[in-house]
């Protein structure tokens, strides 16, 4: 059950990936200034953009636990409930990527990338919304263990977006070339029309019919939206941590120069491919877990805890060889200078001692907000991703640290960064240990 469910929805994440894999290999044959910028800019927008979507993604068990209950009216009114945290999102998003400049200039970005960059942001800052809005239709769809729809239509999406962004980023049948904001106006479309297509389903999809999405909708239930908010503002809060470690890692990495932020961009975005796999497992483990406390049987649901800690590994192993044996031929995919190509390649083998631990911890977190464990996870993340992890590799690459000189290298960040994140995921499975027996304890006591 979590194979398929997980497998569909890796299909899915993949296709979204694919628009980051897109959008680097455009920028880098385009122009390296461009790739430059664009590690700068995607970092900022895929640091407002997940941890907005963490905290709508945290709603997953509330909803799934709804569905294993059988109570099909409580979820429509539910999903009616979350368009509140939605909107406030979107909100604050959108304030976010209007107004980057404080960011830019704190973390030193050169001049020379900040029109692009700021460019760039301006029109993702209109293809929030509507991404935000779908992943609560994707949300929905994973916690009633429907993933399917989700991934052909995410799938589909690429059709648009491969020709699009190079139709725009390039010119071309009478329209003049964008460059880096053309990438943009290609994700702007896109995010509409998936939307779109999202919404026509639910009003018109036979199989939603139960859940009465769209009555009128109430006014807002504090009492759940207090639920929401303890499960989403930690979740959100615990992604903002993670990928804003990234962002960081971006923002100062460009003070090295365009060959190091290039190099970084390859890095970064063949991580990001890699972590759908724990991604899709987290996210399906995450569905049956919560399923079966919905339904009161905490043994099958540690039974599916167990299933997707050791799919995780197995599958983490898999990558993580992959991203090693071939760390010379897939940044040549994306750039074909020879500086970037040797830095990207000396990269990959720090990512996939990265992937390693960043799979466990991924699979550990999605399932300690089934059994409401989401503050601790935060606070863990606090001290070691941004303390250890970026403060330590800030200092050891700039500063110098105790007995180490400064080693202004991207590789410097990806190793230290790597070593937070182990002691961050040896410490989840700790938690999810306790939550687990915890959950079986009282269930006996009862």
């Amino acid at each position: 059950m979590i194979a398929g469910h997980a497998g569909t929805v890796l299909i899915g994440q993949l296709a979204v990936m694919a628009f980051g894999v897109i959008d680097t290999i455009v920028a880098g044959r385009y122009a390296e200034d461009a790739l430059a910028a664009l590690s700068v800019g995607a970092a900022i927008f895929i640091s407002v953009y997940v941890s907005l979507m963490g905290g709508l993604q945290a709603l997953l068990p509330v909803w799934a636990k709804l569905h294993g209950a059988g109570r099909a009216d409580e979820v429509g009114r539910s999903v009616r409930q979350s368009l509140y945290i939605c909107l406030i999102a979107i909100v604050l998003g959108m304030w976010a990527l209007l107004a980057p400049s404080a960011l830019l200039r704190w973390t030193a970005v050169p001049p020379a990338m900040l029109a692009a960059v700021e460019a760039y942001l301006a029109v993702l800052a209109w293809a929030l919304p509507p991404a935000l809005l779908f992943r609560v239709f994707s949300t929905l769809n994973q916690s009633l263990g429907r993933p399917r729809l989700v991934s052909w239509l995410q799938l589909g999406s690429l059709c648009i977006k491969l020709p699009l962004s190079i139709w725009l980023t390039f010119g071309g049948f009478g329209l003049p070339s964008l460059g880096l904001v053309g990438i943009a106006w290609a994700t702007l479309v896109v995010n509409c029309a998936m939307l779109g297509v999202a919404l026509w389903l639910l009003r018109h999809a036979a199989y939603y019919r139960a859940y009465r999405f769209w009555q009128r909708i109430e006014a807002p239930d504090w009492h759940q939206l207090r639920q929401f908010a303890r499960l989403g503002v930690p979740g959100g809060l615990s992604v903002l941590v993670e990928v804003t470690s990234f962002t960081l890692l971006a923002l100062f990495i460009a003070r090295l120069g365009v060959v190091s932020a290039a190099a970084h961009q390859i890095a970064s975005n063949l991580a990001a491919v890699a972590y759908m796999v724990p991604l899709s497992l987290g996210l399906a483990t995450s569905s049956r877990v919560s399923y079966w406390l919905g339904a009161g049987d905490p043994v099958k649901a540690r039974h599916a805890c167990l299933t997707g800690v050791g799919m995780a590994m197995l599958c983490s192993l898999i990558v993580a060889g992959l991203l090693a044996a071939l760390r010379w031929r897939l940044p040549t995919v994306y750039s074909q200078n020879p500086a970037v190509v040797q830095m990207a390649a000396t990269l990959m083998l720090a990512i996939a001692a990265y992937h390693l631990a960043d799979s466990l911890q991924t699979l550990c977190i999605f399932v300690l907000r089934c059994y409401q464990v989401t503050v601790a996870p935060l606070v863990i993340y606090c001290a070691l991703l941004w303390g250890a992890g970026l403060g330590g590799s800030y200092l050891l690459a700039f500063k110098g640290l105790g007995p180490f000189a400064a080693m202004p290298s991207p590789l410097t960040f990806w190793l230290t960064s790597a070593a937070a994140l182990w002691v961050t995921a040896l410490l989840f499975v700790a938690l999810l240990w306790r939550a687990v027996a915890k959950s079986l304890e009282s269930n006996r006591s009862d």
